[in-house]
């Protein structure tokens, strides 16, 4: 159960063995089938996700029923509605699979313990936070200033791999672009 979770963690910080089996505690494992749910719009946000296995979505579904991603995740990416979860509102977000997956789950309240009894999970957590930021920042100006020629390339370039498990049609409201712009980009 825990290789995963402490190779990940040893990533970014070197926590002995003892405080790494105080760290997996305040995690649960959870698996989810393809198109499930791990959090609706309009709901509490309750937990976070490390994921180890499968592809995930977070999105927003706007007033004329179009889908809009903001955010795919592959194993080893942390994925929910981060606003909703770290300011404890509902979410203005949906997460759900797009294969059958399996994550690392943490809650807000375990979050806070977590952190209080493993000093070192603060930083990581920083740090985690800090290339999330960067990440975002980057595909806001992609969004701003790319052709959707240059935002395909970027996200083949940026994800490897991605285009084997994400439909067509996902990846293309992605990159805020129709089916058929894709398609014209893909061949």
């Amino acid at each position: 159960m825990s290789q995963f979770l402490k190779n990940h963690i040893r990533q970014v910080t070197d926590l002995s063995d003892e405080e790494f089996e105080t760290v997996r505690t305040f995690f649960t494992q959870k698996k989810f089938r393809k198109r499930q749910f791990l959090i609706q719009e309009n709901q509490p946000v309750h937990e976070i996700y490390l994921i180890e296995k499968g592809f995930l979505k977070s999105s927003v579904i706007d007033d004329s029923g179009k889908e809009h991603i903001l955010q795919f995740a592959a194993p080893n990416w942390w994925i929910s509605d981060f606003a909703g979860f770290f300011k404890q509102e509902i979410s203005s977000l949906a997460v759900d699979c797009i294969e059958d997956s399996e994550v690392y789950a943490l809650s807000y309240t375990s979050l806070t313990l977590l952190c209080s009894e493993v000093p070192l999970m603060e930083r990581f957590f920083r740090v985690k936070s800090n290339f999330g930021y960067v990440a975002l920042q980057q595909r806001i100006l992609s969004l701003m200033s790319k052709s959707a020629k240059e935002r395909y390339e970027d996200f083949i370039r940026q994800y490897p791999g991605f285009i084997d498990h994400i439909p067509k049609q996902l990846i293309a409201s992605y990159l805020g672009v129709s089916r058929e712009t894709l398609s014209r980009l893909y061949s």
